[in-house]
């Protein structure tokens, strides 16, 4: 039995990533975010019979001394932890390049301290900007439209660095646009759905002529767990995408017609990214993780969109959403 580390368990991935190693038997050190509520995020939403068998480590990826503690012993990390949210780091970028930069590097120092088998370091489309061409492959140029990206495009180098030069077995993971339950109202797909089953009849969005490549959580977990069992993906990054986009005009309309027909979309000039820092086509190829895996999604837009709605129809589940507001 495998015992592994997933930083950032307590978000949207990677509480979806705690369930999914649970169910395939590892032993999961689950890295929480430290905070004086003691709430261990969407792990607390989990059923007690799963949460019994997680260990619960509360700490920051900040800090490299908790660092180095969270990750003695175990196998495989899986470092997830990370500040994700673009409005939010045009005007707090310092926190990014701690937590997305320096943090990545803490779980790298603790990692070739303690010989850890694999290290598998989430990255984000968000690095390649927009599509140069399509799909985007892994050898796509990077552009760092904003300071998230540019943050996560450094973290990206210094995990290829240590790869490099002290062979530590390090695999980049780079998710496209990835939805489901549990995702933070910040993202597209929560604004639009939390709004329409709010009542609201006018739907506050920034630019809709962008193009995303949309992956369910359950095949985005998934992929995490395929690239992290294949020897192939050592030294390597590796995106997780569909190879399909739909423009975010569009898939407002399709939950519209959805929840609610008579809805409208308005367009909110507050929403909107600065003109040169808006990533204007996101298209995935999915060549390179289907050649060196065995994943292959499970999941299309309908059937991801289908099971997202039924979640955030929970009364329980909505009532944790701010729909009323701009979630930065």
């Amino acid at each position: 039995m495998k015992t592994v580390l997933v930083t950032g368990a307590d978000g949207f991935i990677g509480s979806h990533l705690v369930e999914k190693l649970i169910e395939d038997g590892y032993k999961v050190k689950a890295f929480v975010y430290y905070n004086s509520f003691n709430s261990w995020g969407w792990l607390d939403t989990l059923p007690k019979e799963k949460l019994s068998q997680i260990e619960i480590f509360a700490g920051d990826v900040r800090d490299p001394n908790g660092v180095r503690t969270a990750v003695k012993g175990v196998d495989i990390i899986y470092h997830l932890a990370a500040l994700i949210a673009i409005p939010y780091s045009y005007h707090s970028p310092d926190s990014y390049v701690d937590t997305n930069l320096k943090g990545t590097l803490n779980v790298l120092q603790a990692a070739r301290d303690y010989n850890v088998e694999r290290v598998l370091v989430t990255s984000t489309s968000e690095v390649y900007g927009t599509a140069l061409y399509v799909p985007i492959d892994e050898k796509h140029p990077r552009q760092g439209q904003s300071p998230y990206s540019a943050t996560k495009i450094g973290a990206d180098a210094m995990a290829d660095s240590f790869f490099r030069s002290f062979n530590l077995p390090v695999t980049i993971v780079r998710p496209f646009n990835t939805f489901g339950p549990r995702q933070s109202a910040r993202a597209v797909i929560p604004t639009i759905i939390t709004q329409l089953l709010a009542g609201k009849t006018e739907i506050k969005l920034g630019a809709l002529h962008p193009t995303r490549d949309l992956l369910f959580v359950k095949d985005t977990a998934n992929g995490f767990v395929e690239i992290a069992k294949s020897t192939k993906t050592i030294g390597e990054e590796i995106n997780i995408a569909t190879g399909q986009e739909i423009s975010i005009q569009d898939l407002a309309q399709l939950l519209i017609d959805t929840i609610n027909p008579k809805a409208k979309i308005i367009s909110d000039d507050v929403r909107l990214r600065p003109e040169k820092s808006e990533v204007e086509r996101l298209l995935g190829s999915a060549a390179k993780i289907k050649s060196l895996t065995n994943w292959n999604p499970e999941y299309n837009l309908q059937q991801g969109l289908v099971q997202t709605i039924e979640w955030f129809s929970k009364p329980e589940n909505l009532s944790r959403y701010k729909a009323d507001i701009y979630n930065v």
